[in-house]
């Protein structure tokens, strides 16, 4: 089942790299006291996430902050991808979580099967208000596109 809105988000080890080092943080505390947009996707580097959905939110970095939301993307990578991920796209400001085994991503039901690809399971594309830990909105992209998860459309939101 999907995540809905007012549901709790799950309590989770999230895993980002710090100083050459993979560290764990506990998603209760991550999202304890924040307004935070979570942006899923597919993958690091792949063709629409790394040149057309990352891009956007780098672009309105500024407008989320003066509403006082920060921009989280996750997706079903490793640490050391995300963080490679982030200094190539110069993305300062914006968190990179990897969900390496996929675990957070089945727990929320945003996984999705990326064999056909050669990618295995991989994370839809969507846009989560998430504010305190309890889930404000949440939208999910149909395949192939990039409309309802845009910095556009979720700054419009809030």
């Amino acid at each position: 089942m999907t995540i809905s809105i007012n549901d709790k988000f799950p309590n989770q080890e999230l895993r980002v790299l710090i100083n050459g080092e993979i560290q764990n943080i506990n998603s209760d505390e991550y999202f304890s006291g924040k307004k935070i947009v979570l942006v899923g996707v597919p993958g690091a580097f792949t063709p629409t996430c790394h040149s057309s959905h990352l891009p956007g939110y780098i672009e309105n970095i500024q407008s989320f902050k003066d509403k006082d939301y920060s921009i989280t993307f996750l997706a079903v990578n490793d640490p050391f991808v995300m963080k490679s991920w982030s200094e190539a796209s110069n993305a300062d400001g914006i968190d990179m979580l990897a969900d390496g085994n996929c675990d957070l991503t089945n727990e929320l039901g945003l996984a999705m099967d990326g064999s056909s690809f050669g990618l295995g399971n991989r994370c839809k594309r969507f846009a989560m208000v998430v504010d305190n830990g309890i889930v404000q909105s949440i939208d999910i992209e149909e395949p192939g596109a990039m409309d309802v998860s845009s910095a556009e459309s979720q700054l419009a939101k809030i």
